[in-house]
């Protein structure tokens, strides 16, 4: 078998119905869009939703996008720990929240790697960034996320 050789499979090749090809044939004059009215003209603009406000009407203008699904954390890096803590002591949300190291109390806490850190500590928080838990583990303490 050849590259020319090939085919399509009987019954997948249609032929195209020509419309509006002179009043005898059965879709002639009115090409089969019935009489008058917008569907029979074919003249809608391209977004046009059928009288409705249009999308690009209903989204605000220039007061950019707000991600309702976004996951907003209370910060707080490495290095902060480092300072505030001593080795060997456990850092849980409560701690963070009781030494002042967060502003916003209903957030999560999350912990980045912003400065470093020379004491082992167990870390309990919401969520910990993977160069921060590297800081933390080499230092010689643990992190514990999701509590």
């Amino acid at each position: 078998m050849r590259l020319h050789h090939l085919r399509p499979p009987k019954g997948a090749k249609k032929r195209a119905i020509r419309v509006g090809r002179g009043e005898s044939g059965r879709r002639g004059k009115t090409a089969g869009r019935g009489t008058k009215g917008q569907k029979a003209r074919d003249t809608t603009k391209v977004g046009f939703e059928g009288g409705q406000t249009p999308l690009k009407l209903r989204l605000p203008k220039r007061r950019g996008f707000k991600n309702p699904f976004k996951k907003e954390f209370a910060v707080v890096n490495v290095g902060r720990l480092g300072e505030v803590f001593e080795a060997g002591e456990t850092v849980d949300v409560e701690a963070i929240r009781s030494k002042g190291l967060v502003a916003k109390k209903k957030l999560p806490v999350k912990i980045l790697a912003g400065g470093e850190i020379g004491k082992a500590l167990v870390v309990r928080v919401d969520a910990c960034s993977t160069k921060a838990r590297q800081k933390i583990e080499a230092a010689g303490g643990s992190v514990e996320t999701g509590s």
